[in-house]
């Protein structure tokens, strides 16, 4: 097999006479002029720089400034990145795909790299299990909010500054943060401004959820030594190939797009991404962000859902193969996931049976359960789409993320919203704002209270 990118099959969903359940490659054709309409706004957004439109940019940008951070605290026994949503998912996607999976075990000589903890949920009790394993004033702390606002993060951030300060007083606290915000304005850039806190900056015209390629998905990820790098090459390349291909039958981006849009008018409301290896896991809860906040507007939107084969194939296949017919599938193999261990024979005579696994490798059979799950699906006439890496490596995943990224940019233009905002987030922001007393927000504490005091209009205990 040549070592590309990536290859897609197709034939799981696609048909050439548009025999239903599938779509036809004429339904498909006849969007060519939409979605070139559509990537050329969002190359033309790119370049100048409107708001949502910068990611595109993100793997051509110098990140000398992160670097030069990011071998400081490299030298730290562990490094804690306070964020949420797409401030800690992108970042949990590269070290899931790239770090030994129980990385925080092993020894520092073991590990070559500090330990790394996300702190992303205003839990108390795991705030204190992460407070517990460190030791703070060997530890760097990551505040990664582009806002600056951001209630959860300011929440973390204040809990963990304040005892990291009676440990070794305000000062010396400070000097163990970062922040990545806002370039100008919000409350971490004045904080880091008048104290001198090391900073990097969020684009403005760059989204949480599309941001792991700024500093708040490379800093940690140079830090522990991942390959950012080869990353943004993969996604320099892909870009340079997407830019070229001027059909929507070789521009898989597009492709991909059209697929999810005429499926939706079908009827298939939910997306679900299931990869086959323990690596993309994070890659589909990265994605479920990224697809489900950046097109759910105006009754449009399909559903995300997170699968992981082959685990998931004893939960939720029987649903996938024989429940209702309102999804389309990704399944994701990886070719070379690894040691190539095989699978040991037996001479105990109980175990006789079990010798047809024997000389396969692990590999071999998550790929092969892949391909039994996919041609399951496509008996049952559910539209599947076949994606295939070589290996993951740093220029896959690359390729990856940004191809993900251009499929979701450009299905939101195909159902005409805005990809890059979430005005449903933002309402419950303004309601948590004024709940907490927030100034400026009694309204939304007025209007959060009344609302959620309908829901005990019908109740029962128990």
């Amino acid at each position: 097999m040549k070592k590309g990118l990536f290859r897609l099959g197709l034939g799981g969903t696609v048909s050439s006479d548009g025999t239903r359940p599938l779509i036809g490659l004429d339904e498909i054709t006849a969007l060519q002029d939409r979605l070139v309409l559509a990537d050329r706004r969002l190359r033309k957004g790119a370049e100048e720089a409107q708001a949502g439109h910068g990611w595109m940019c993100l793997p051509y940008r110098e990140i000398d400034k992160v670097r030069t951070i990011a071998e400081t605290i490299r030298e730290s026994d562990a490094i804690v990145q306070i964020g949420i949503g797409g401030s800690a998912l992108g970042n949990l996607m590269l070290n899931n795909a790239f770090l030994h999976p129980y990385h925080n075990e092993l020894s520092r000589k073991e590990r070559k790299g500090p330990r790394f903890y996300i702190a992303d949920n205003p839990d108390p009790t795991s705030l204190l299990g992460i407070w517990d394993c460190i030791d703070p004033e060997r530890t760097s702390f990551i505040v990664a909010s582009k806002s600056g606002s951001t209630a959860e993060t300011l929440a973390i951030f204040l809990w963990f500054m304040e005892s990291l300060s009676e440990r070794v007083g305000e000062d010396r606290a400070l000097k163990r943060f970062v922040f990545i915000t806002d370039p100008e304005k919000g409350l971490l850039r004045e904080l880091a401004t008048k104290r001198g806190i090391a900073s990097l900056e969020v684009p403005p015209s760059v989204g949480g959820r599309f941001s792991v390629f700024s500093p708040v998905g490379l800093l940690s990820a140079l830090a522990l030594g991942l390959p950012v790098n080869e990353m943004l090459e993969g996604a320099r390349m892909l870009d340079r190939q997407l830019a070229q291909k001027s059909s929507v039958r070789g521009n898989a981006a597009w492709m991909l797009a059209a697929l999810h849009f005429l499926h939706f008018l079908k009827g298939r409301a939910m997306a679900v991404t299931m990869p086959y290896c323990d690596g993309l896991e994070r890659f589909a809860e990265w994605h479920a962000q990224l697809w489900g906040e950046s097109l759910g507007k105006a009754g449009k939107g399909s559903t995300p859902v997170r699968a992981l084969g082959a685990i998931d194939q004893h939960s939720q296949v029987q649903l996938y193969v024989e429940g209702p017919d309102d999804k389309l599938f990704t399944l994701i193999d990886v070719k070379e996931k690894g040691p190539g261990f095989e699978i040991p024979g037996s001479g105990i005579e109980e175990l006789t049976t079990s010798g047809y696994l024997a000389g396969h490798t692990f590999s071999e059979m998550l790929s092969f359960e892949a391909q039994s799950t996919a041609a399951a699906l496509m008996k049952a006439k559910r539209p599947v789409i076949w994606l295939e890496l070589p290996c993951l490596d740093g220029k896959r995943l690359g390729a990856l993320v940004f191809l993900y990224e251009m499929v979701t940019a450009l299905t939101g233009l195909l159902f005409e919203v805005d990809p890059f905002d979430q005005p449903g987030v933002e309402q419950g922001k303004r309601y948590t704002y004024g709940l907490m007393g927030k100034a400026g927000f009694e309204k939304d504490a007025e209007e959060a209270t009344s609302g959620f005091g309908k829901v005990f209009s019908e109740s029962l205990s128990s």
